[in-house]
């Protein structure tokens, strides 16, 4: 049980991890912190959150001293290019008893920014990356069974203390999530494969088409295949064009890839060549259906034909 979180952020993910605490009965109060008060003052009426954090007395609500006097755990679910600043407001109110954690899509430049605007208290950052999203935001998109069987992946730190990793994955758990565990590195490499990347092309596609002469005859006939795959090009702009900044390297790496994979596609389209395309797509396919099929044995409830006793 906590008694006291603070969130720095709460739409979308934030909002959605005090519902997911709230629902679970893990938590016996939630400060709110944020850029805007009207935000903060509506997850407040939503019963998001007990309690609006300001940075300065007199705003009010409570003071960063007062949000973080005896919390027990911190989250940060504000865009990544603002971890730093938001660290080092919250650092010289940090109690030795009180975990900071993230929800950040990237994690070496978090990592970084931690230790910049942490120093010595670095130990008390555990960074994590919940796996879960829609593409609505602000308090009103937080729902209370975001994380249900998701995945959230956690980049312990050498300095970070077992109990303190284990209080971030019990809260987590509390959500009904998953725990995964990466290094920093690791995760930024996959993720920029499999999330960030995607992201980009989505954006692209849909600023392509937008940008045309005759955008509106094209949205008119866009149909479930348009719909489905740039649905992520609905999410928060500024939350990825940070994202993107932060995983440059990787992300570069990825899109140089994909770049190579089109032109061999369009050298072959350019051919004629319907086997070579049929290879492509029929691969493609192929390790879609294995994908698919691998989550849904993972989310299958147990046979009790297969249970013992």
């Amino acid at each position: 049980m906590l008694n006291k979180v603070v969130i720095f952020g709460v739409g979308l993910i934030g909002g959605s991890f005090a519902r997911s605490l709230k629902k679970a009965g893990a938590v016996g109060s939630v400060v709110g912190m944020g850029r805007s008060a009207a935000s903060l003052k509506r997850a407040q009426e939503l019963g998001i959150i007990d309690v609006i954090g300001v940075a300065d007395a007199g705003g009010g609500g409570c003071t960063m001293a007062e949000a973080l006097d005896g919390a027990d755990l911190v989250l940060l679910a504000a865009p990544v290019a603002q971890t730093e600043a938001i660290l080092a407001a919250l650092a010289p109110h940090l109690q030795p008893g009180t975990v900071v954690t993230d929800a950040g899509s990237t994690k070496c430049d978090v990592v970084a920014s931690a230790r910049r605007a942490l120093g010595g208290k670095i130990a008390q950052f555990v960074p994590g990356h919940p796996i879960a999203g829609r593409e609505t935001n602000g308090p009103e998109a937080a729902i209370d069974d975001l994380y249900v069987g998701k995945k959230v992946v956690l980049t312990a730190l050498d300095e970070n203390a077992a109990v303190d990793v284990e209080r971030v994955a019990a809260a987590w758990r509390a959500c009904d999530a998953i725990i995964h565990r990466l290094t920093p590195q690791e995760h930024d490499k996959v993720f920029a494969a499999v999330s960030h990347l995607p992201h980009l092309l989505a954006y692209a596609l849909v600023d392509d088409i937008a940008n045309k002469p005759h955008a509106d005859l094209l949205f008119q006939y866009a149909a479930s295949g348009f719909r489905d795959f740039t649905r992520i090009a609905g999410s928060s702009p500024e939350m990825w064009r940070d994202i993107s900044l932060a995983n440059q390297s990787a992300l570069l790496t990825e899109l140089d890839a994909y770049l190579a994979q089109l032109t061999g596609l369009r050298a072959r389209l350019a051919a004629g060549d319907g086997a070579g395309l049929e290879s492509v797509y029929s691969n493609a396919q192929r390790a879609r259906h294995q994908w698919i099929t691998a989550i849904e044995a993972a989310e299958a409830p147990p046979n009790p034909a297969n249970q013992g006793g």
